[in-house]
């Protein structure tokens, strides 16, 4: 129990420093501490989303599951980026455009490549979930529940949390 609670202890401190790292990244690399904000509450989406469907189902969360909630978060948060490059592109190119249309439009311009790179992850997720055996399996159905999170976080949650935020900073 007490080798237990430490890795425990370790693994939520490597999700919380991966985190920081997360929005540390985006925001340096985006110049807007806005976007790196919203890029890590949709992670954190993604991540209490396959969490709260493994403790529905009454699995176990182990250091397996902690491997699989930074996969869900590298994965989640690369999709955030591609979006948030054609942003940016889209601001330079669309000077005229509101941060509201430019943000539609790049989505828009993205949604193909973000269904078909969450399509095929997802295929290669079940064939674990299917295939993989019991020891595998609560692993994979994590993966499987956090894609799906982030698939959904990706296109309607990080780019409407930084339109909102920016909305409310024009009307402090």
């Amino acid at each position: 129990p007490v080798v237990g609670k430490i890795l425990r202890q370790k693994a939520w401190f490597g999700i919380f420093w991966s985190l920081v790292g997360i929005l540390l990244y985006v925001a340096f690399r985006f110049r807007h501490f806005d976007f790196g904000v919203a890029a890590v509450l949709a992670l954190i989406h993604d991540v209490v989303v396959a969490v709260g469907a493994l403790c529905l189902l009454g699995r176990q969360i182990d250091l397996l599951i902690v491997a699989a909630l930074l996969t869900i978060a590298g994965f989640a948060v690369n999709d955030t980026i591609v979006i948030y490059d054609r942003v940016r592109e889209n601001m330079r190119l669309h000077r005229k455009m509101g941060l509201e249309e430019v943000i539609n439009l790049s989505v828009n311009q993205s949604l193909g490549r973000t269904i078909m790179t969450s399509a095929m992850v997802l295929a290669a997720v079940v064939a674990l979930l299917v295939g993989g055996g019991e020891v595998l399996r609560d692993f994979s159905l994590c993966l499987f529940v956090g894609f799906l999170a982030s698939f959904h976080s990706t296109v309607y949650v990080a780019t409407a949390l930084v339109v909102s935020w920016r909305k409310r900073l024009r009307a402090a």
